[in-house]
C-alpha cells in the first residue's frame, strides 16, 4: 500500500482587490481549501488585496457564484497566517492597529524566507 502524499506548506500571494474580483476570490478560495485539507497556509496580501485585512472591506465586495469574501477571510484568519506587505501597508497609511486581529505586517524578506523553504509551494493570484 502506497504512502499518502505529503502535504506541503502553501504560500498564496494575492496581488489584486476589487479591480480583479474573480482573481481575488479565487486566491482566497484556494487558500481556504488548502487549510481545510490540512496544509500549513500562509497568505500574503499585497497591492489592493491589502484592504482585505481591514474590517468591513471584504464585506463590501460580492462576486456572483463566489463564496463570500468575508467568510473566506475569517476562515484564513482562523486557520492560516495572514500577512500584509509592509510597503503596501505604508502606501495606504495602514498600521497594525488598522488590521483585523490575526493579520500582521511584514516585509519582503519574510516572504522570500517562506517561499524559499525547500518544501514550500508558492502561488500568486
Amino acid at each position: 500500500m502506497a504512502n499518502p502524499p505529503t502535504i506541503r506548506p502553501l504560500v498564496v500571494k494575492i496581488t489584486c482587490g476589487a479591480e480583479a474580483l474573480e482573481r481575488l476570490n479565487q486566491g482566497f478560495t484556494v487558500a481556504v481549501i488548502a487549510v481545510t485539507a490540512g496544509a500549513e497556509v500562509s497568505v500574503w496580501l499585497t497591492g489592493e488585496a491589502t484592504w482585505m485585512a481591514v474590517a468591513g472591506r471584504a464585506e463590501e465586495l460580492s462576486l456572483p457564484h463566489g463564496a463570500p469574501l468575508a467568510g473566506l477571510r475569517d476562515a484564513l484568519l482562523a486557520g492560516a497566517t495572514v500577512t500584509v506587505c509592509g510597503q503596501c501597508a505604508a502606501r495606504r497609511d495602514l498600521s497594525p492597529d488598522d488590521l483585523l486581529e490575526g493579520a500582521v505586517i511584514r516585509g519582503a524578506a519574510a516572504y522570500v524566507d517562506e517561499i524559499l523553504r525547500p518544501d514550500a509551494q508558492a502561488i500568486v493570484y
